[in-house]
């Protein structure tokens, strides 16, 4: 299976379309059970990690199925406090040369990564702090029955595919150079992680533009910091009560692994799916209505 590095994914990673026999088959899981039509970065990095993706999936799969995760991931959207910004009408998303086409595209990358990034923060914070030494500090979560074959994944899905996932060397220069502006948005490090989703959203750039004006002033004010900052403080709280709840291990981690595979968690924690939780949220929110009709 090839890993890809800086020229697509910014980390080594296995692309959907080259995964093979057992990570194939997690892969799919992983979309079936989420309801989301990609793979997040976190698992296909997680997948070059000697046995790292059979043994992290299987401890946190339970909370997926059972529901658990996807009602804790909705309380934590719940309890981000967001700043309060203007609605964009739909004439500015039309201004900008994004047709209703283009807009529903958007949506569902929207959609896709607010699902899935609430979700994979806490589950995968709670994997984090169980490697730290942290106990569960209370009985496990109840599970309830899980679907035979669940269609969508838990309590529904994201209908509609993803477009390719462009990489930056595909982009148009100046694309290129946006998606790595917006992403050093929210960020304290050096060198972040490239979330996955602007790359998914250069398909579009005047959208790109548009959340540029939306973010940009948010971090220069503290306001982004501080948002991600109390995002993050909600997910770690929540996953401390879900540790009873992580599933038995299928096999004893390589030896080799267990550094990379921390390092891994917390980065991704930390960083790109921590911030996108905020991010996201803050331009779904900025979305105007639904069209109703194509016309407009």
């Amino acid at each position: 299976m090839a890993m890809t590095g800086s020229g697509g994914d910014p980390v080594a990673a296995i692309r959907e379309q080259d995964a093979t026999g057992e990570i194939a088959a997690l892969f799919d899981d992983i979309r079936r059970t989420l309801g989301v039509p990609v793979v997040n970065l976190v698992w296909r990095h997680l997948a070059t990690i000697p046995g790292g993706l059979p043994w992290a999936w299987a401890r946190v799969r339970p909370l997926y199925r059972s529901g658990v995760i996807a009602a804790e991931a909705q309380a934590l959207h719940a309890a981000l406090d967001l700043p309060g910004l203007p609605v964009w009408p739909a004439a500015a998303l039309r201004a900008a040369g994004l047709a209703p086409a283009d807009e529903r595209g958007v949506r569902t990358v929207l959609d896709a990564y607010n699902r899935s990034n609430g979700m994979n923060l806490i589950a995968l914070s709670a994997l984090l702090l169980e490697l730290d030494g942290a106990g569960a500090t209370g009985a496990a979560p109840a599970p309830s029955p899980a679907p035979a074959a669940p269609q969508g994944g838990i309590g529904g899905g994201i209908e509609g595919g993803l477009p390719y996932l462009l990489p930056l060397s595909e982009m148009a220069p100046a694309t290129a150079a946006l998606v790595q502006a917006l992403n050093l948005l929210g960020e304290r490090a050096d060198e972040p992680i490239l979330a996955s989703m602007y790359r998914h959203l250069a398909h579009w750039p005047p959208f790109l533009a548009l959340a540029w004006t939306l973010i940009a002033p948010l971090h220069a004010d503290g306001r982004l910091t501080a948002a991600i900052a109390g995002g993050l403080q909600h997910a770690r709280a929540r996953a401390t009560a879900l540790l009873g709840g992580l599933g038995p291990a299928p096999a004893e981690l390589d030896a080799t692994a267990g550094a990379p595979l921390r390092a891994a968690l917390d980065a991704f924690t930390t960083h790109p799916i921590g911030k996108m939780v905020t991010i996201c949220a803050l331009l779904r929110r900025a979305m105007p209505a639904r069209e109703t009709d194509d016309r407009a």
